[in-house]
């Protein structure tokens, strides 16, 4: 692929070259410099191509948002033709409607930042609820949401084959469907969640036998880590032998993993969209797939 770059950030740097490696493209990086009172200086590579890759998931999103509106504007000022961001998780997707008077529609807000700002975004499972399709939250040509069910099914047909996977919340039944049928089939339930605050929540468990089961629980996204532990707890108490966390997202937010360890889970897997220690599953091939699809348009 000629005349592209991919620019990537310190701190998913590794996943950048991945993407980079998988295109066989040039990877470079940017340069930010945070001054005393918290504003960014940043500075791009140049010269720089025609057509630019910025790599970089939106975990802790708002000063990354900030250095990407830099980085775009810089690129454009130094005659890049085209930006295209690939974000694996695209923060401020959850809230799509107000809930009540006066509260901001992040999604639409967010979602036309990134339309203005690059000419196509590729993400892989995003946190969508009310819309069908990324294009509705970012009104581009190439709003491109992807999905790592395949290769998170996959990755459980290698390591618990005839495993049970269990979906924490109706929002999760179809990536556990997606992921179950990835596997080769394998049986699933998806449980019933009563939300009362963020970390105020109550699971009712769906009408299966989980004696002596290997359980897997599958999601888009950890962040607490509060409703996977309690699904997991209850598992462990019906009979389950093992428990395990399959997430695309792992974010695992203060002391998540500590409560996961707790409610009985062995195992925690994510993919590679956001930094860990539980990274499994890498999504550069995903991504450049998406990426030439792009190029070819």
């Amino acid at each position: 692929m000629s005349n592209i770059q991919i620019i990537g950030f310190g701190e998913y740097a590794a996943q950048g070259k991945g993407l980079a490696a998988a295109l066989d493209v040039p990877f470079t990086e940017a340069e930010i410099h945070i001054f005393p009172d918290g504003e960014r200086k940043l500075r791009l590579p140049t010269p720089l191509a025609a057509h630019i890759i910025f790599c970089r998931s939106l975990n802790n999103p708002d000063h990354k948002l900030i250095e990407l509106l830099l980085a775009a504007a810089c690129a454009r000022d130094n005659d890049a033709k085209q930006l295209i961001l690939v974000t694996p998780y695209l923060a401020y997707m959850r809230q799509d409607i107000a809930f009540h008077p006066g509260e901001a529609i992040s999604q639409r807000i967010i979602g036309a930042l990134l339309a203005q700002t690059f000419d196509a975004v590729i993400t892989v499972d995003a946190h969508l609820h009310r819309i069908s399709q990324l294009s509705q939250a970012i009104p581009l040509p190439h709003a491109i949401n992807l999905s790592a069910t395949r290769a998170m099914g996959q990755f459980i047909a290698r390591e618990c084959p005839g495993a049970m996977l269990l979906g924490p919340d109706g929002e999760s039944e179809q990536w556990v469907a997606a992921v179950a049928e990835a596997a080769g089939g394998l049986d699933f339930g998806v449980a019933t969640k009563t939300r009362r605050g963020d970390r105020d929540i109550s699971i009712e468990m769906p009408a299966l036998d989980f004696h002596g089961r290997q359980v897997i629980l599958v999601d888009d996204v950890a962040s607490t880590g509060r409703t996977l532990a309690i699904a997991a707890q209850q598992a462990r108490e019906a009979g389950a032998i093992e428990a395990h966390c399959l997430v695309t997202h792992g974010l695992f937010v203060g002391d998540a993993l500590a409560q996961l360890k707790d409610a009985g889970v062995d195992k925690v897997w994510s993919t590679d969209s956001v930094p860990h220690a539980s990274n499994c599953i890498t999504l550069a091939g995903l991504l450049a797939e998406a990426v030439k699809q792009i190029s070819k348009a």
